[in-house]
Formats: C-alpha cells, structure tokens, sequence
C-alpha cells in the first residue's frame, strides 16, 4: 500500500490552520524533494505551504485554489528545490474523508490529505489518493514521523 509520511510539526501546522479558518475550509499544498522521484512509495512530505481560498460560493464545505496562485506556488517550490506532490484542506464538522466534490475535482498523481476540524479541535486526519482505473479515491497510510529518519530520502524539517 503507498502511503504518505509527515512530519509531525507539519501535520501540527496543518491543523493550526485548519483552526484558525473554521469555520471555513483550509487548504494549502504538500511539497516534497524534487529530486525524489514523485512515484515513489512511500512519498516524504518535506513542507507544506498554505493557500487561500477562494471559492465563490459557501466556503464552510468547498475550496478553491485559483490557477495563478498554483503556479507561483510551483515556481517558489521549483526554485527551492522542490515540487508539489499534493494538496491538504479541511472539512469543518464534517469526517476526514474526500467528499464526492473533492473527488470529481482531483487528479491522480496527487497525494490529499483531509483534516476534521471542529470548532475545539482537529480530532482525525485522513490521506488520499484517486485511482486512475476507477477515478476514486482510495485511502492510503499516513505515517506521522516526530524526527527525521535516518537513510529517509528527502528528509529535512521545514
């Protein structure tokens, strides 16, 4: 099974944002080491970046990343020796799993990460991948690592 590892202080940033937009929907990417091949199993998330959204409509249960704000996002990642492997954003009173408007939306190469957000607390995270063969999602481990591994491709704390 692929799986995704973070490192914890990542994850802890990813529910501090969560918090702070409930009780709309969060959003940001996933950055790995560009040098570590994006199909590699499992994938090391090395930073994540927040992103603003901008949906038009009802935002406590949709997010939107406009096309311009994803491609600075991948210039500053390209430039820092990065790339971008996924995306994460939040569901607000709602469980950590793909909702069927995030999967009509997603692509396959790209690792979700979907976070439960309450108004006291982020009690469950969940990761995600879409199958190409059947476009749905599929869950995948999420390995929370507290220190960076020794012989870890791609390791670093951001």
């Amino acid at each position: 099974m692929r799986a995704v590892t973070v490192p914890a202080a990542l994850l802890a940033e990813m529910r501090a944002h969560a918090r702070t937009t409930y009780p709309d929907e969060c959003c940001g990417f996933l950055l790995a080491d560009e040098r570590i091949p994006a199909d590699t199993a499992p994938r090391f998330v090395v930073a994540v970046e927040r992103a603003a959204n901008e949906y038009d409509g009802e935002r406590r249960r949709r997010f939107e990343i406009r096309p311009n704000e994803l491609r600075e996002a991948e210039r500053r990642a390209t430039d820092a020796g990065r790339a971008i492997v996924g995306f994460y954003h939040s569901h607000p009173d709602h469980p950590a799993r793909p909702s069927q408007f995030d999967q009509d939306h997603a692509w396959p190469w790209y690792t979700y990460i979907v976070l439960s957000v309450t108004a006291t607390e982020t009690p469950a995270v969940g990761a995600f991948e879409l199958d190409p063969d059947s476009a749905a999602f599929r869950e995948i481990a999420l390995r929370e690592r507290t220190v960076p591994g020794a012989g870890e491709p791609g390791v670093s704390e951001s």
